[in-house]
């Protein structure tokens, strides 16, 4: 259920190229990104505030130009979110007119940019709000982590598996459906006493 260049809410992400499947508890909803491939609805990872606070904040660590941009936040969500060149391009071009960034000269057509006095006072003024959107990146790669192990995948998949099969069946009627949702109403509230 989650690269393509999708956003998402509960956090809003965008699915990276390596993307994201499905996980239950609500993570699809943080991987979807601003617009772009796949067809389900996005939601999206950050709103443009925030989206531009967080670029600001990784060209204040290090001048980088978009792609760099792309690639340290999906490094940073573990693979599970990267924001579109559409959205990430155009915010830099909006950094850049608020003077908060600047181009710098560099090698090859790639524009660098770097931070600029006005930038490292913005990001002062908002250091509580960029605290917390860099901690939601860092939680999104935590929780990729935990639930990307190949077990997690394969009994998912299974899942999908017997579900479609056993749904499609003509005999699949309200009380089949009603016990399905049963088991695995259960087995979440198994999984959820987990110690």
């Amino acid at each position: 259920m989650m690269m393509g260049h999708g956003h998402g809410r509960c956090g809003g992400m965008h699915m990276g190229p390596r993307g994201w499947r499905g996980r239950p508890g609500g993570h699809e909803g943080w991987a979807r990104e601003h617009g772009g491939g796949g067809g389900r609805g996005r939601r999206r990872m950050f709103d443009g505030g925030e989206l531009r606070l967080v670029l600001l904040k990784l060209i204040a660590d290090a001048p980088r130009h978009g792609y760099d941009l792309i690639r340290e936040i999906e490094d940073l969500t573990g693979g599970a979110y990267a924001p579109s060149p559409g959205i990430v391009y155009p915010t830099l071009t909006l950094l850049g007119d608020m003077g908060l960034i600047e181009e710098q000269a560099a090698d090859g057509t790639r524009k660098k940019f770097a931070i600029t006095e006005a930038g490292r006072a913005h990001l002062d003024e908002n250091a509580d709000e960029v605290a917390r959107l860099m901690a939601r990146l860092a939680q999104v790669g935590e929780m990729r982590e935990r639930t990307d192990g190949a077990p997690i995948r394969r009994a998912m998949g299974n899942l999908r598996q017997v579900l479609q099969y056993r749904l499609a069946r003509d005999d699949a009627g309200a009380d089949t459906l009603l016990d399905v949702a049963a088991i695995i109403d259960e087995a979440a509230q198994k999984i959820e006493r987990l110690k």
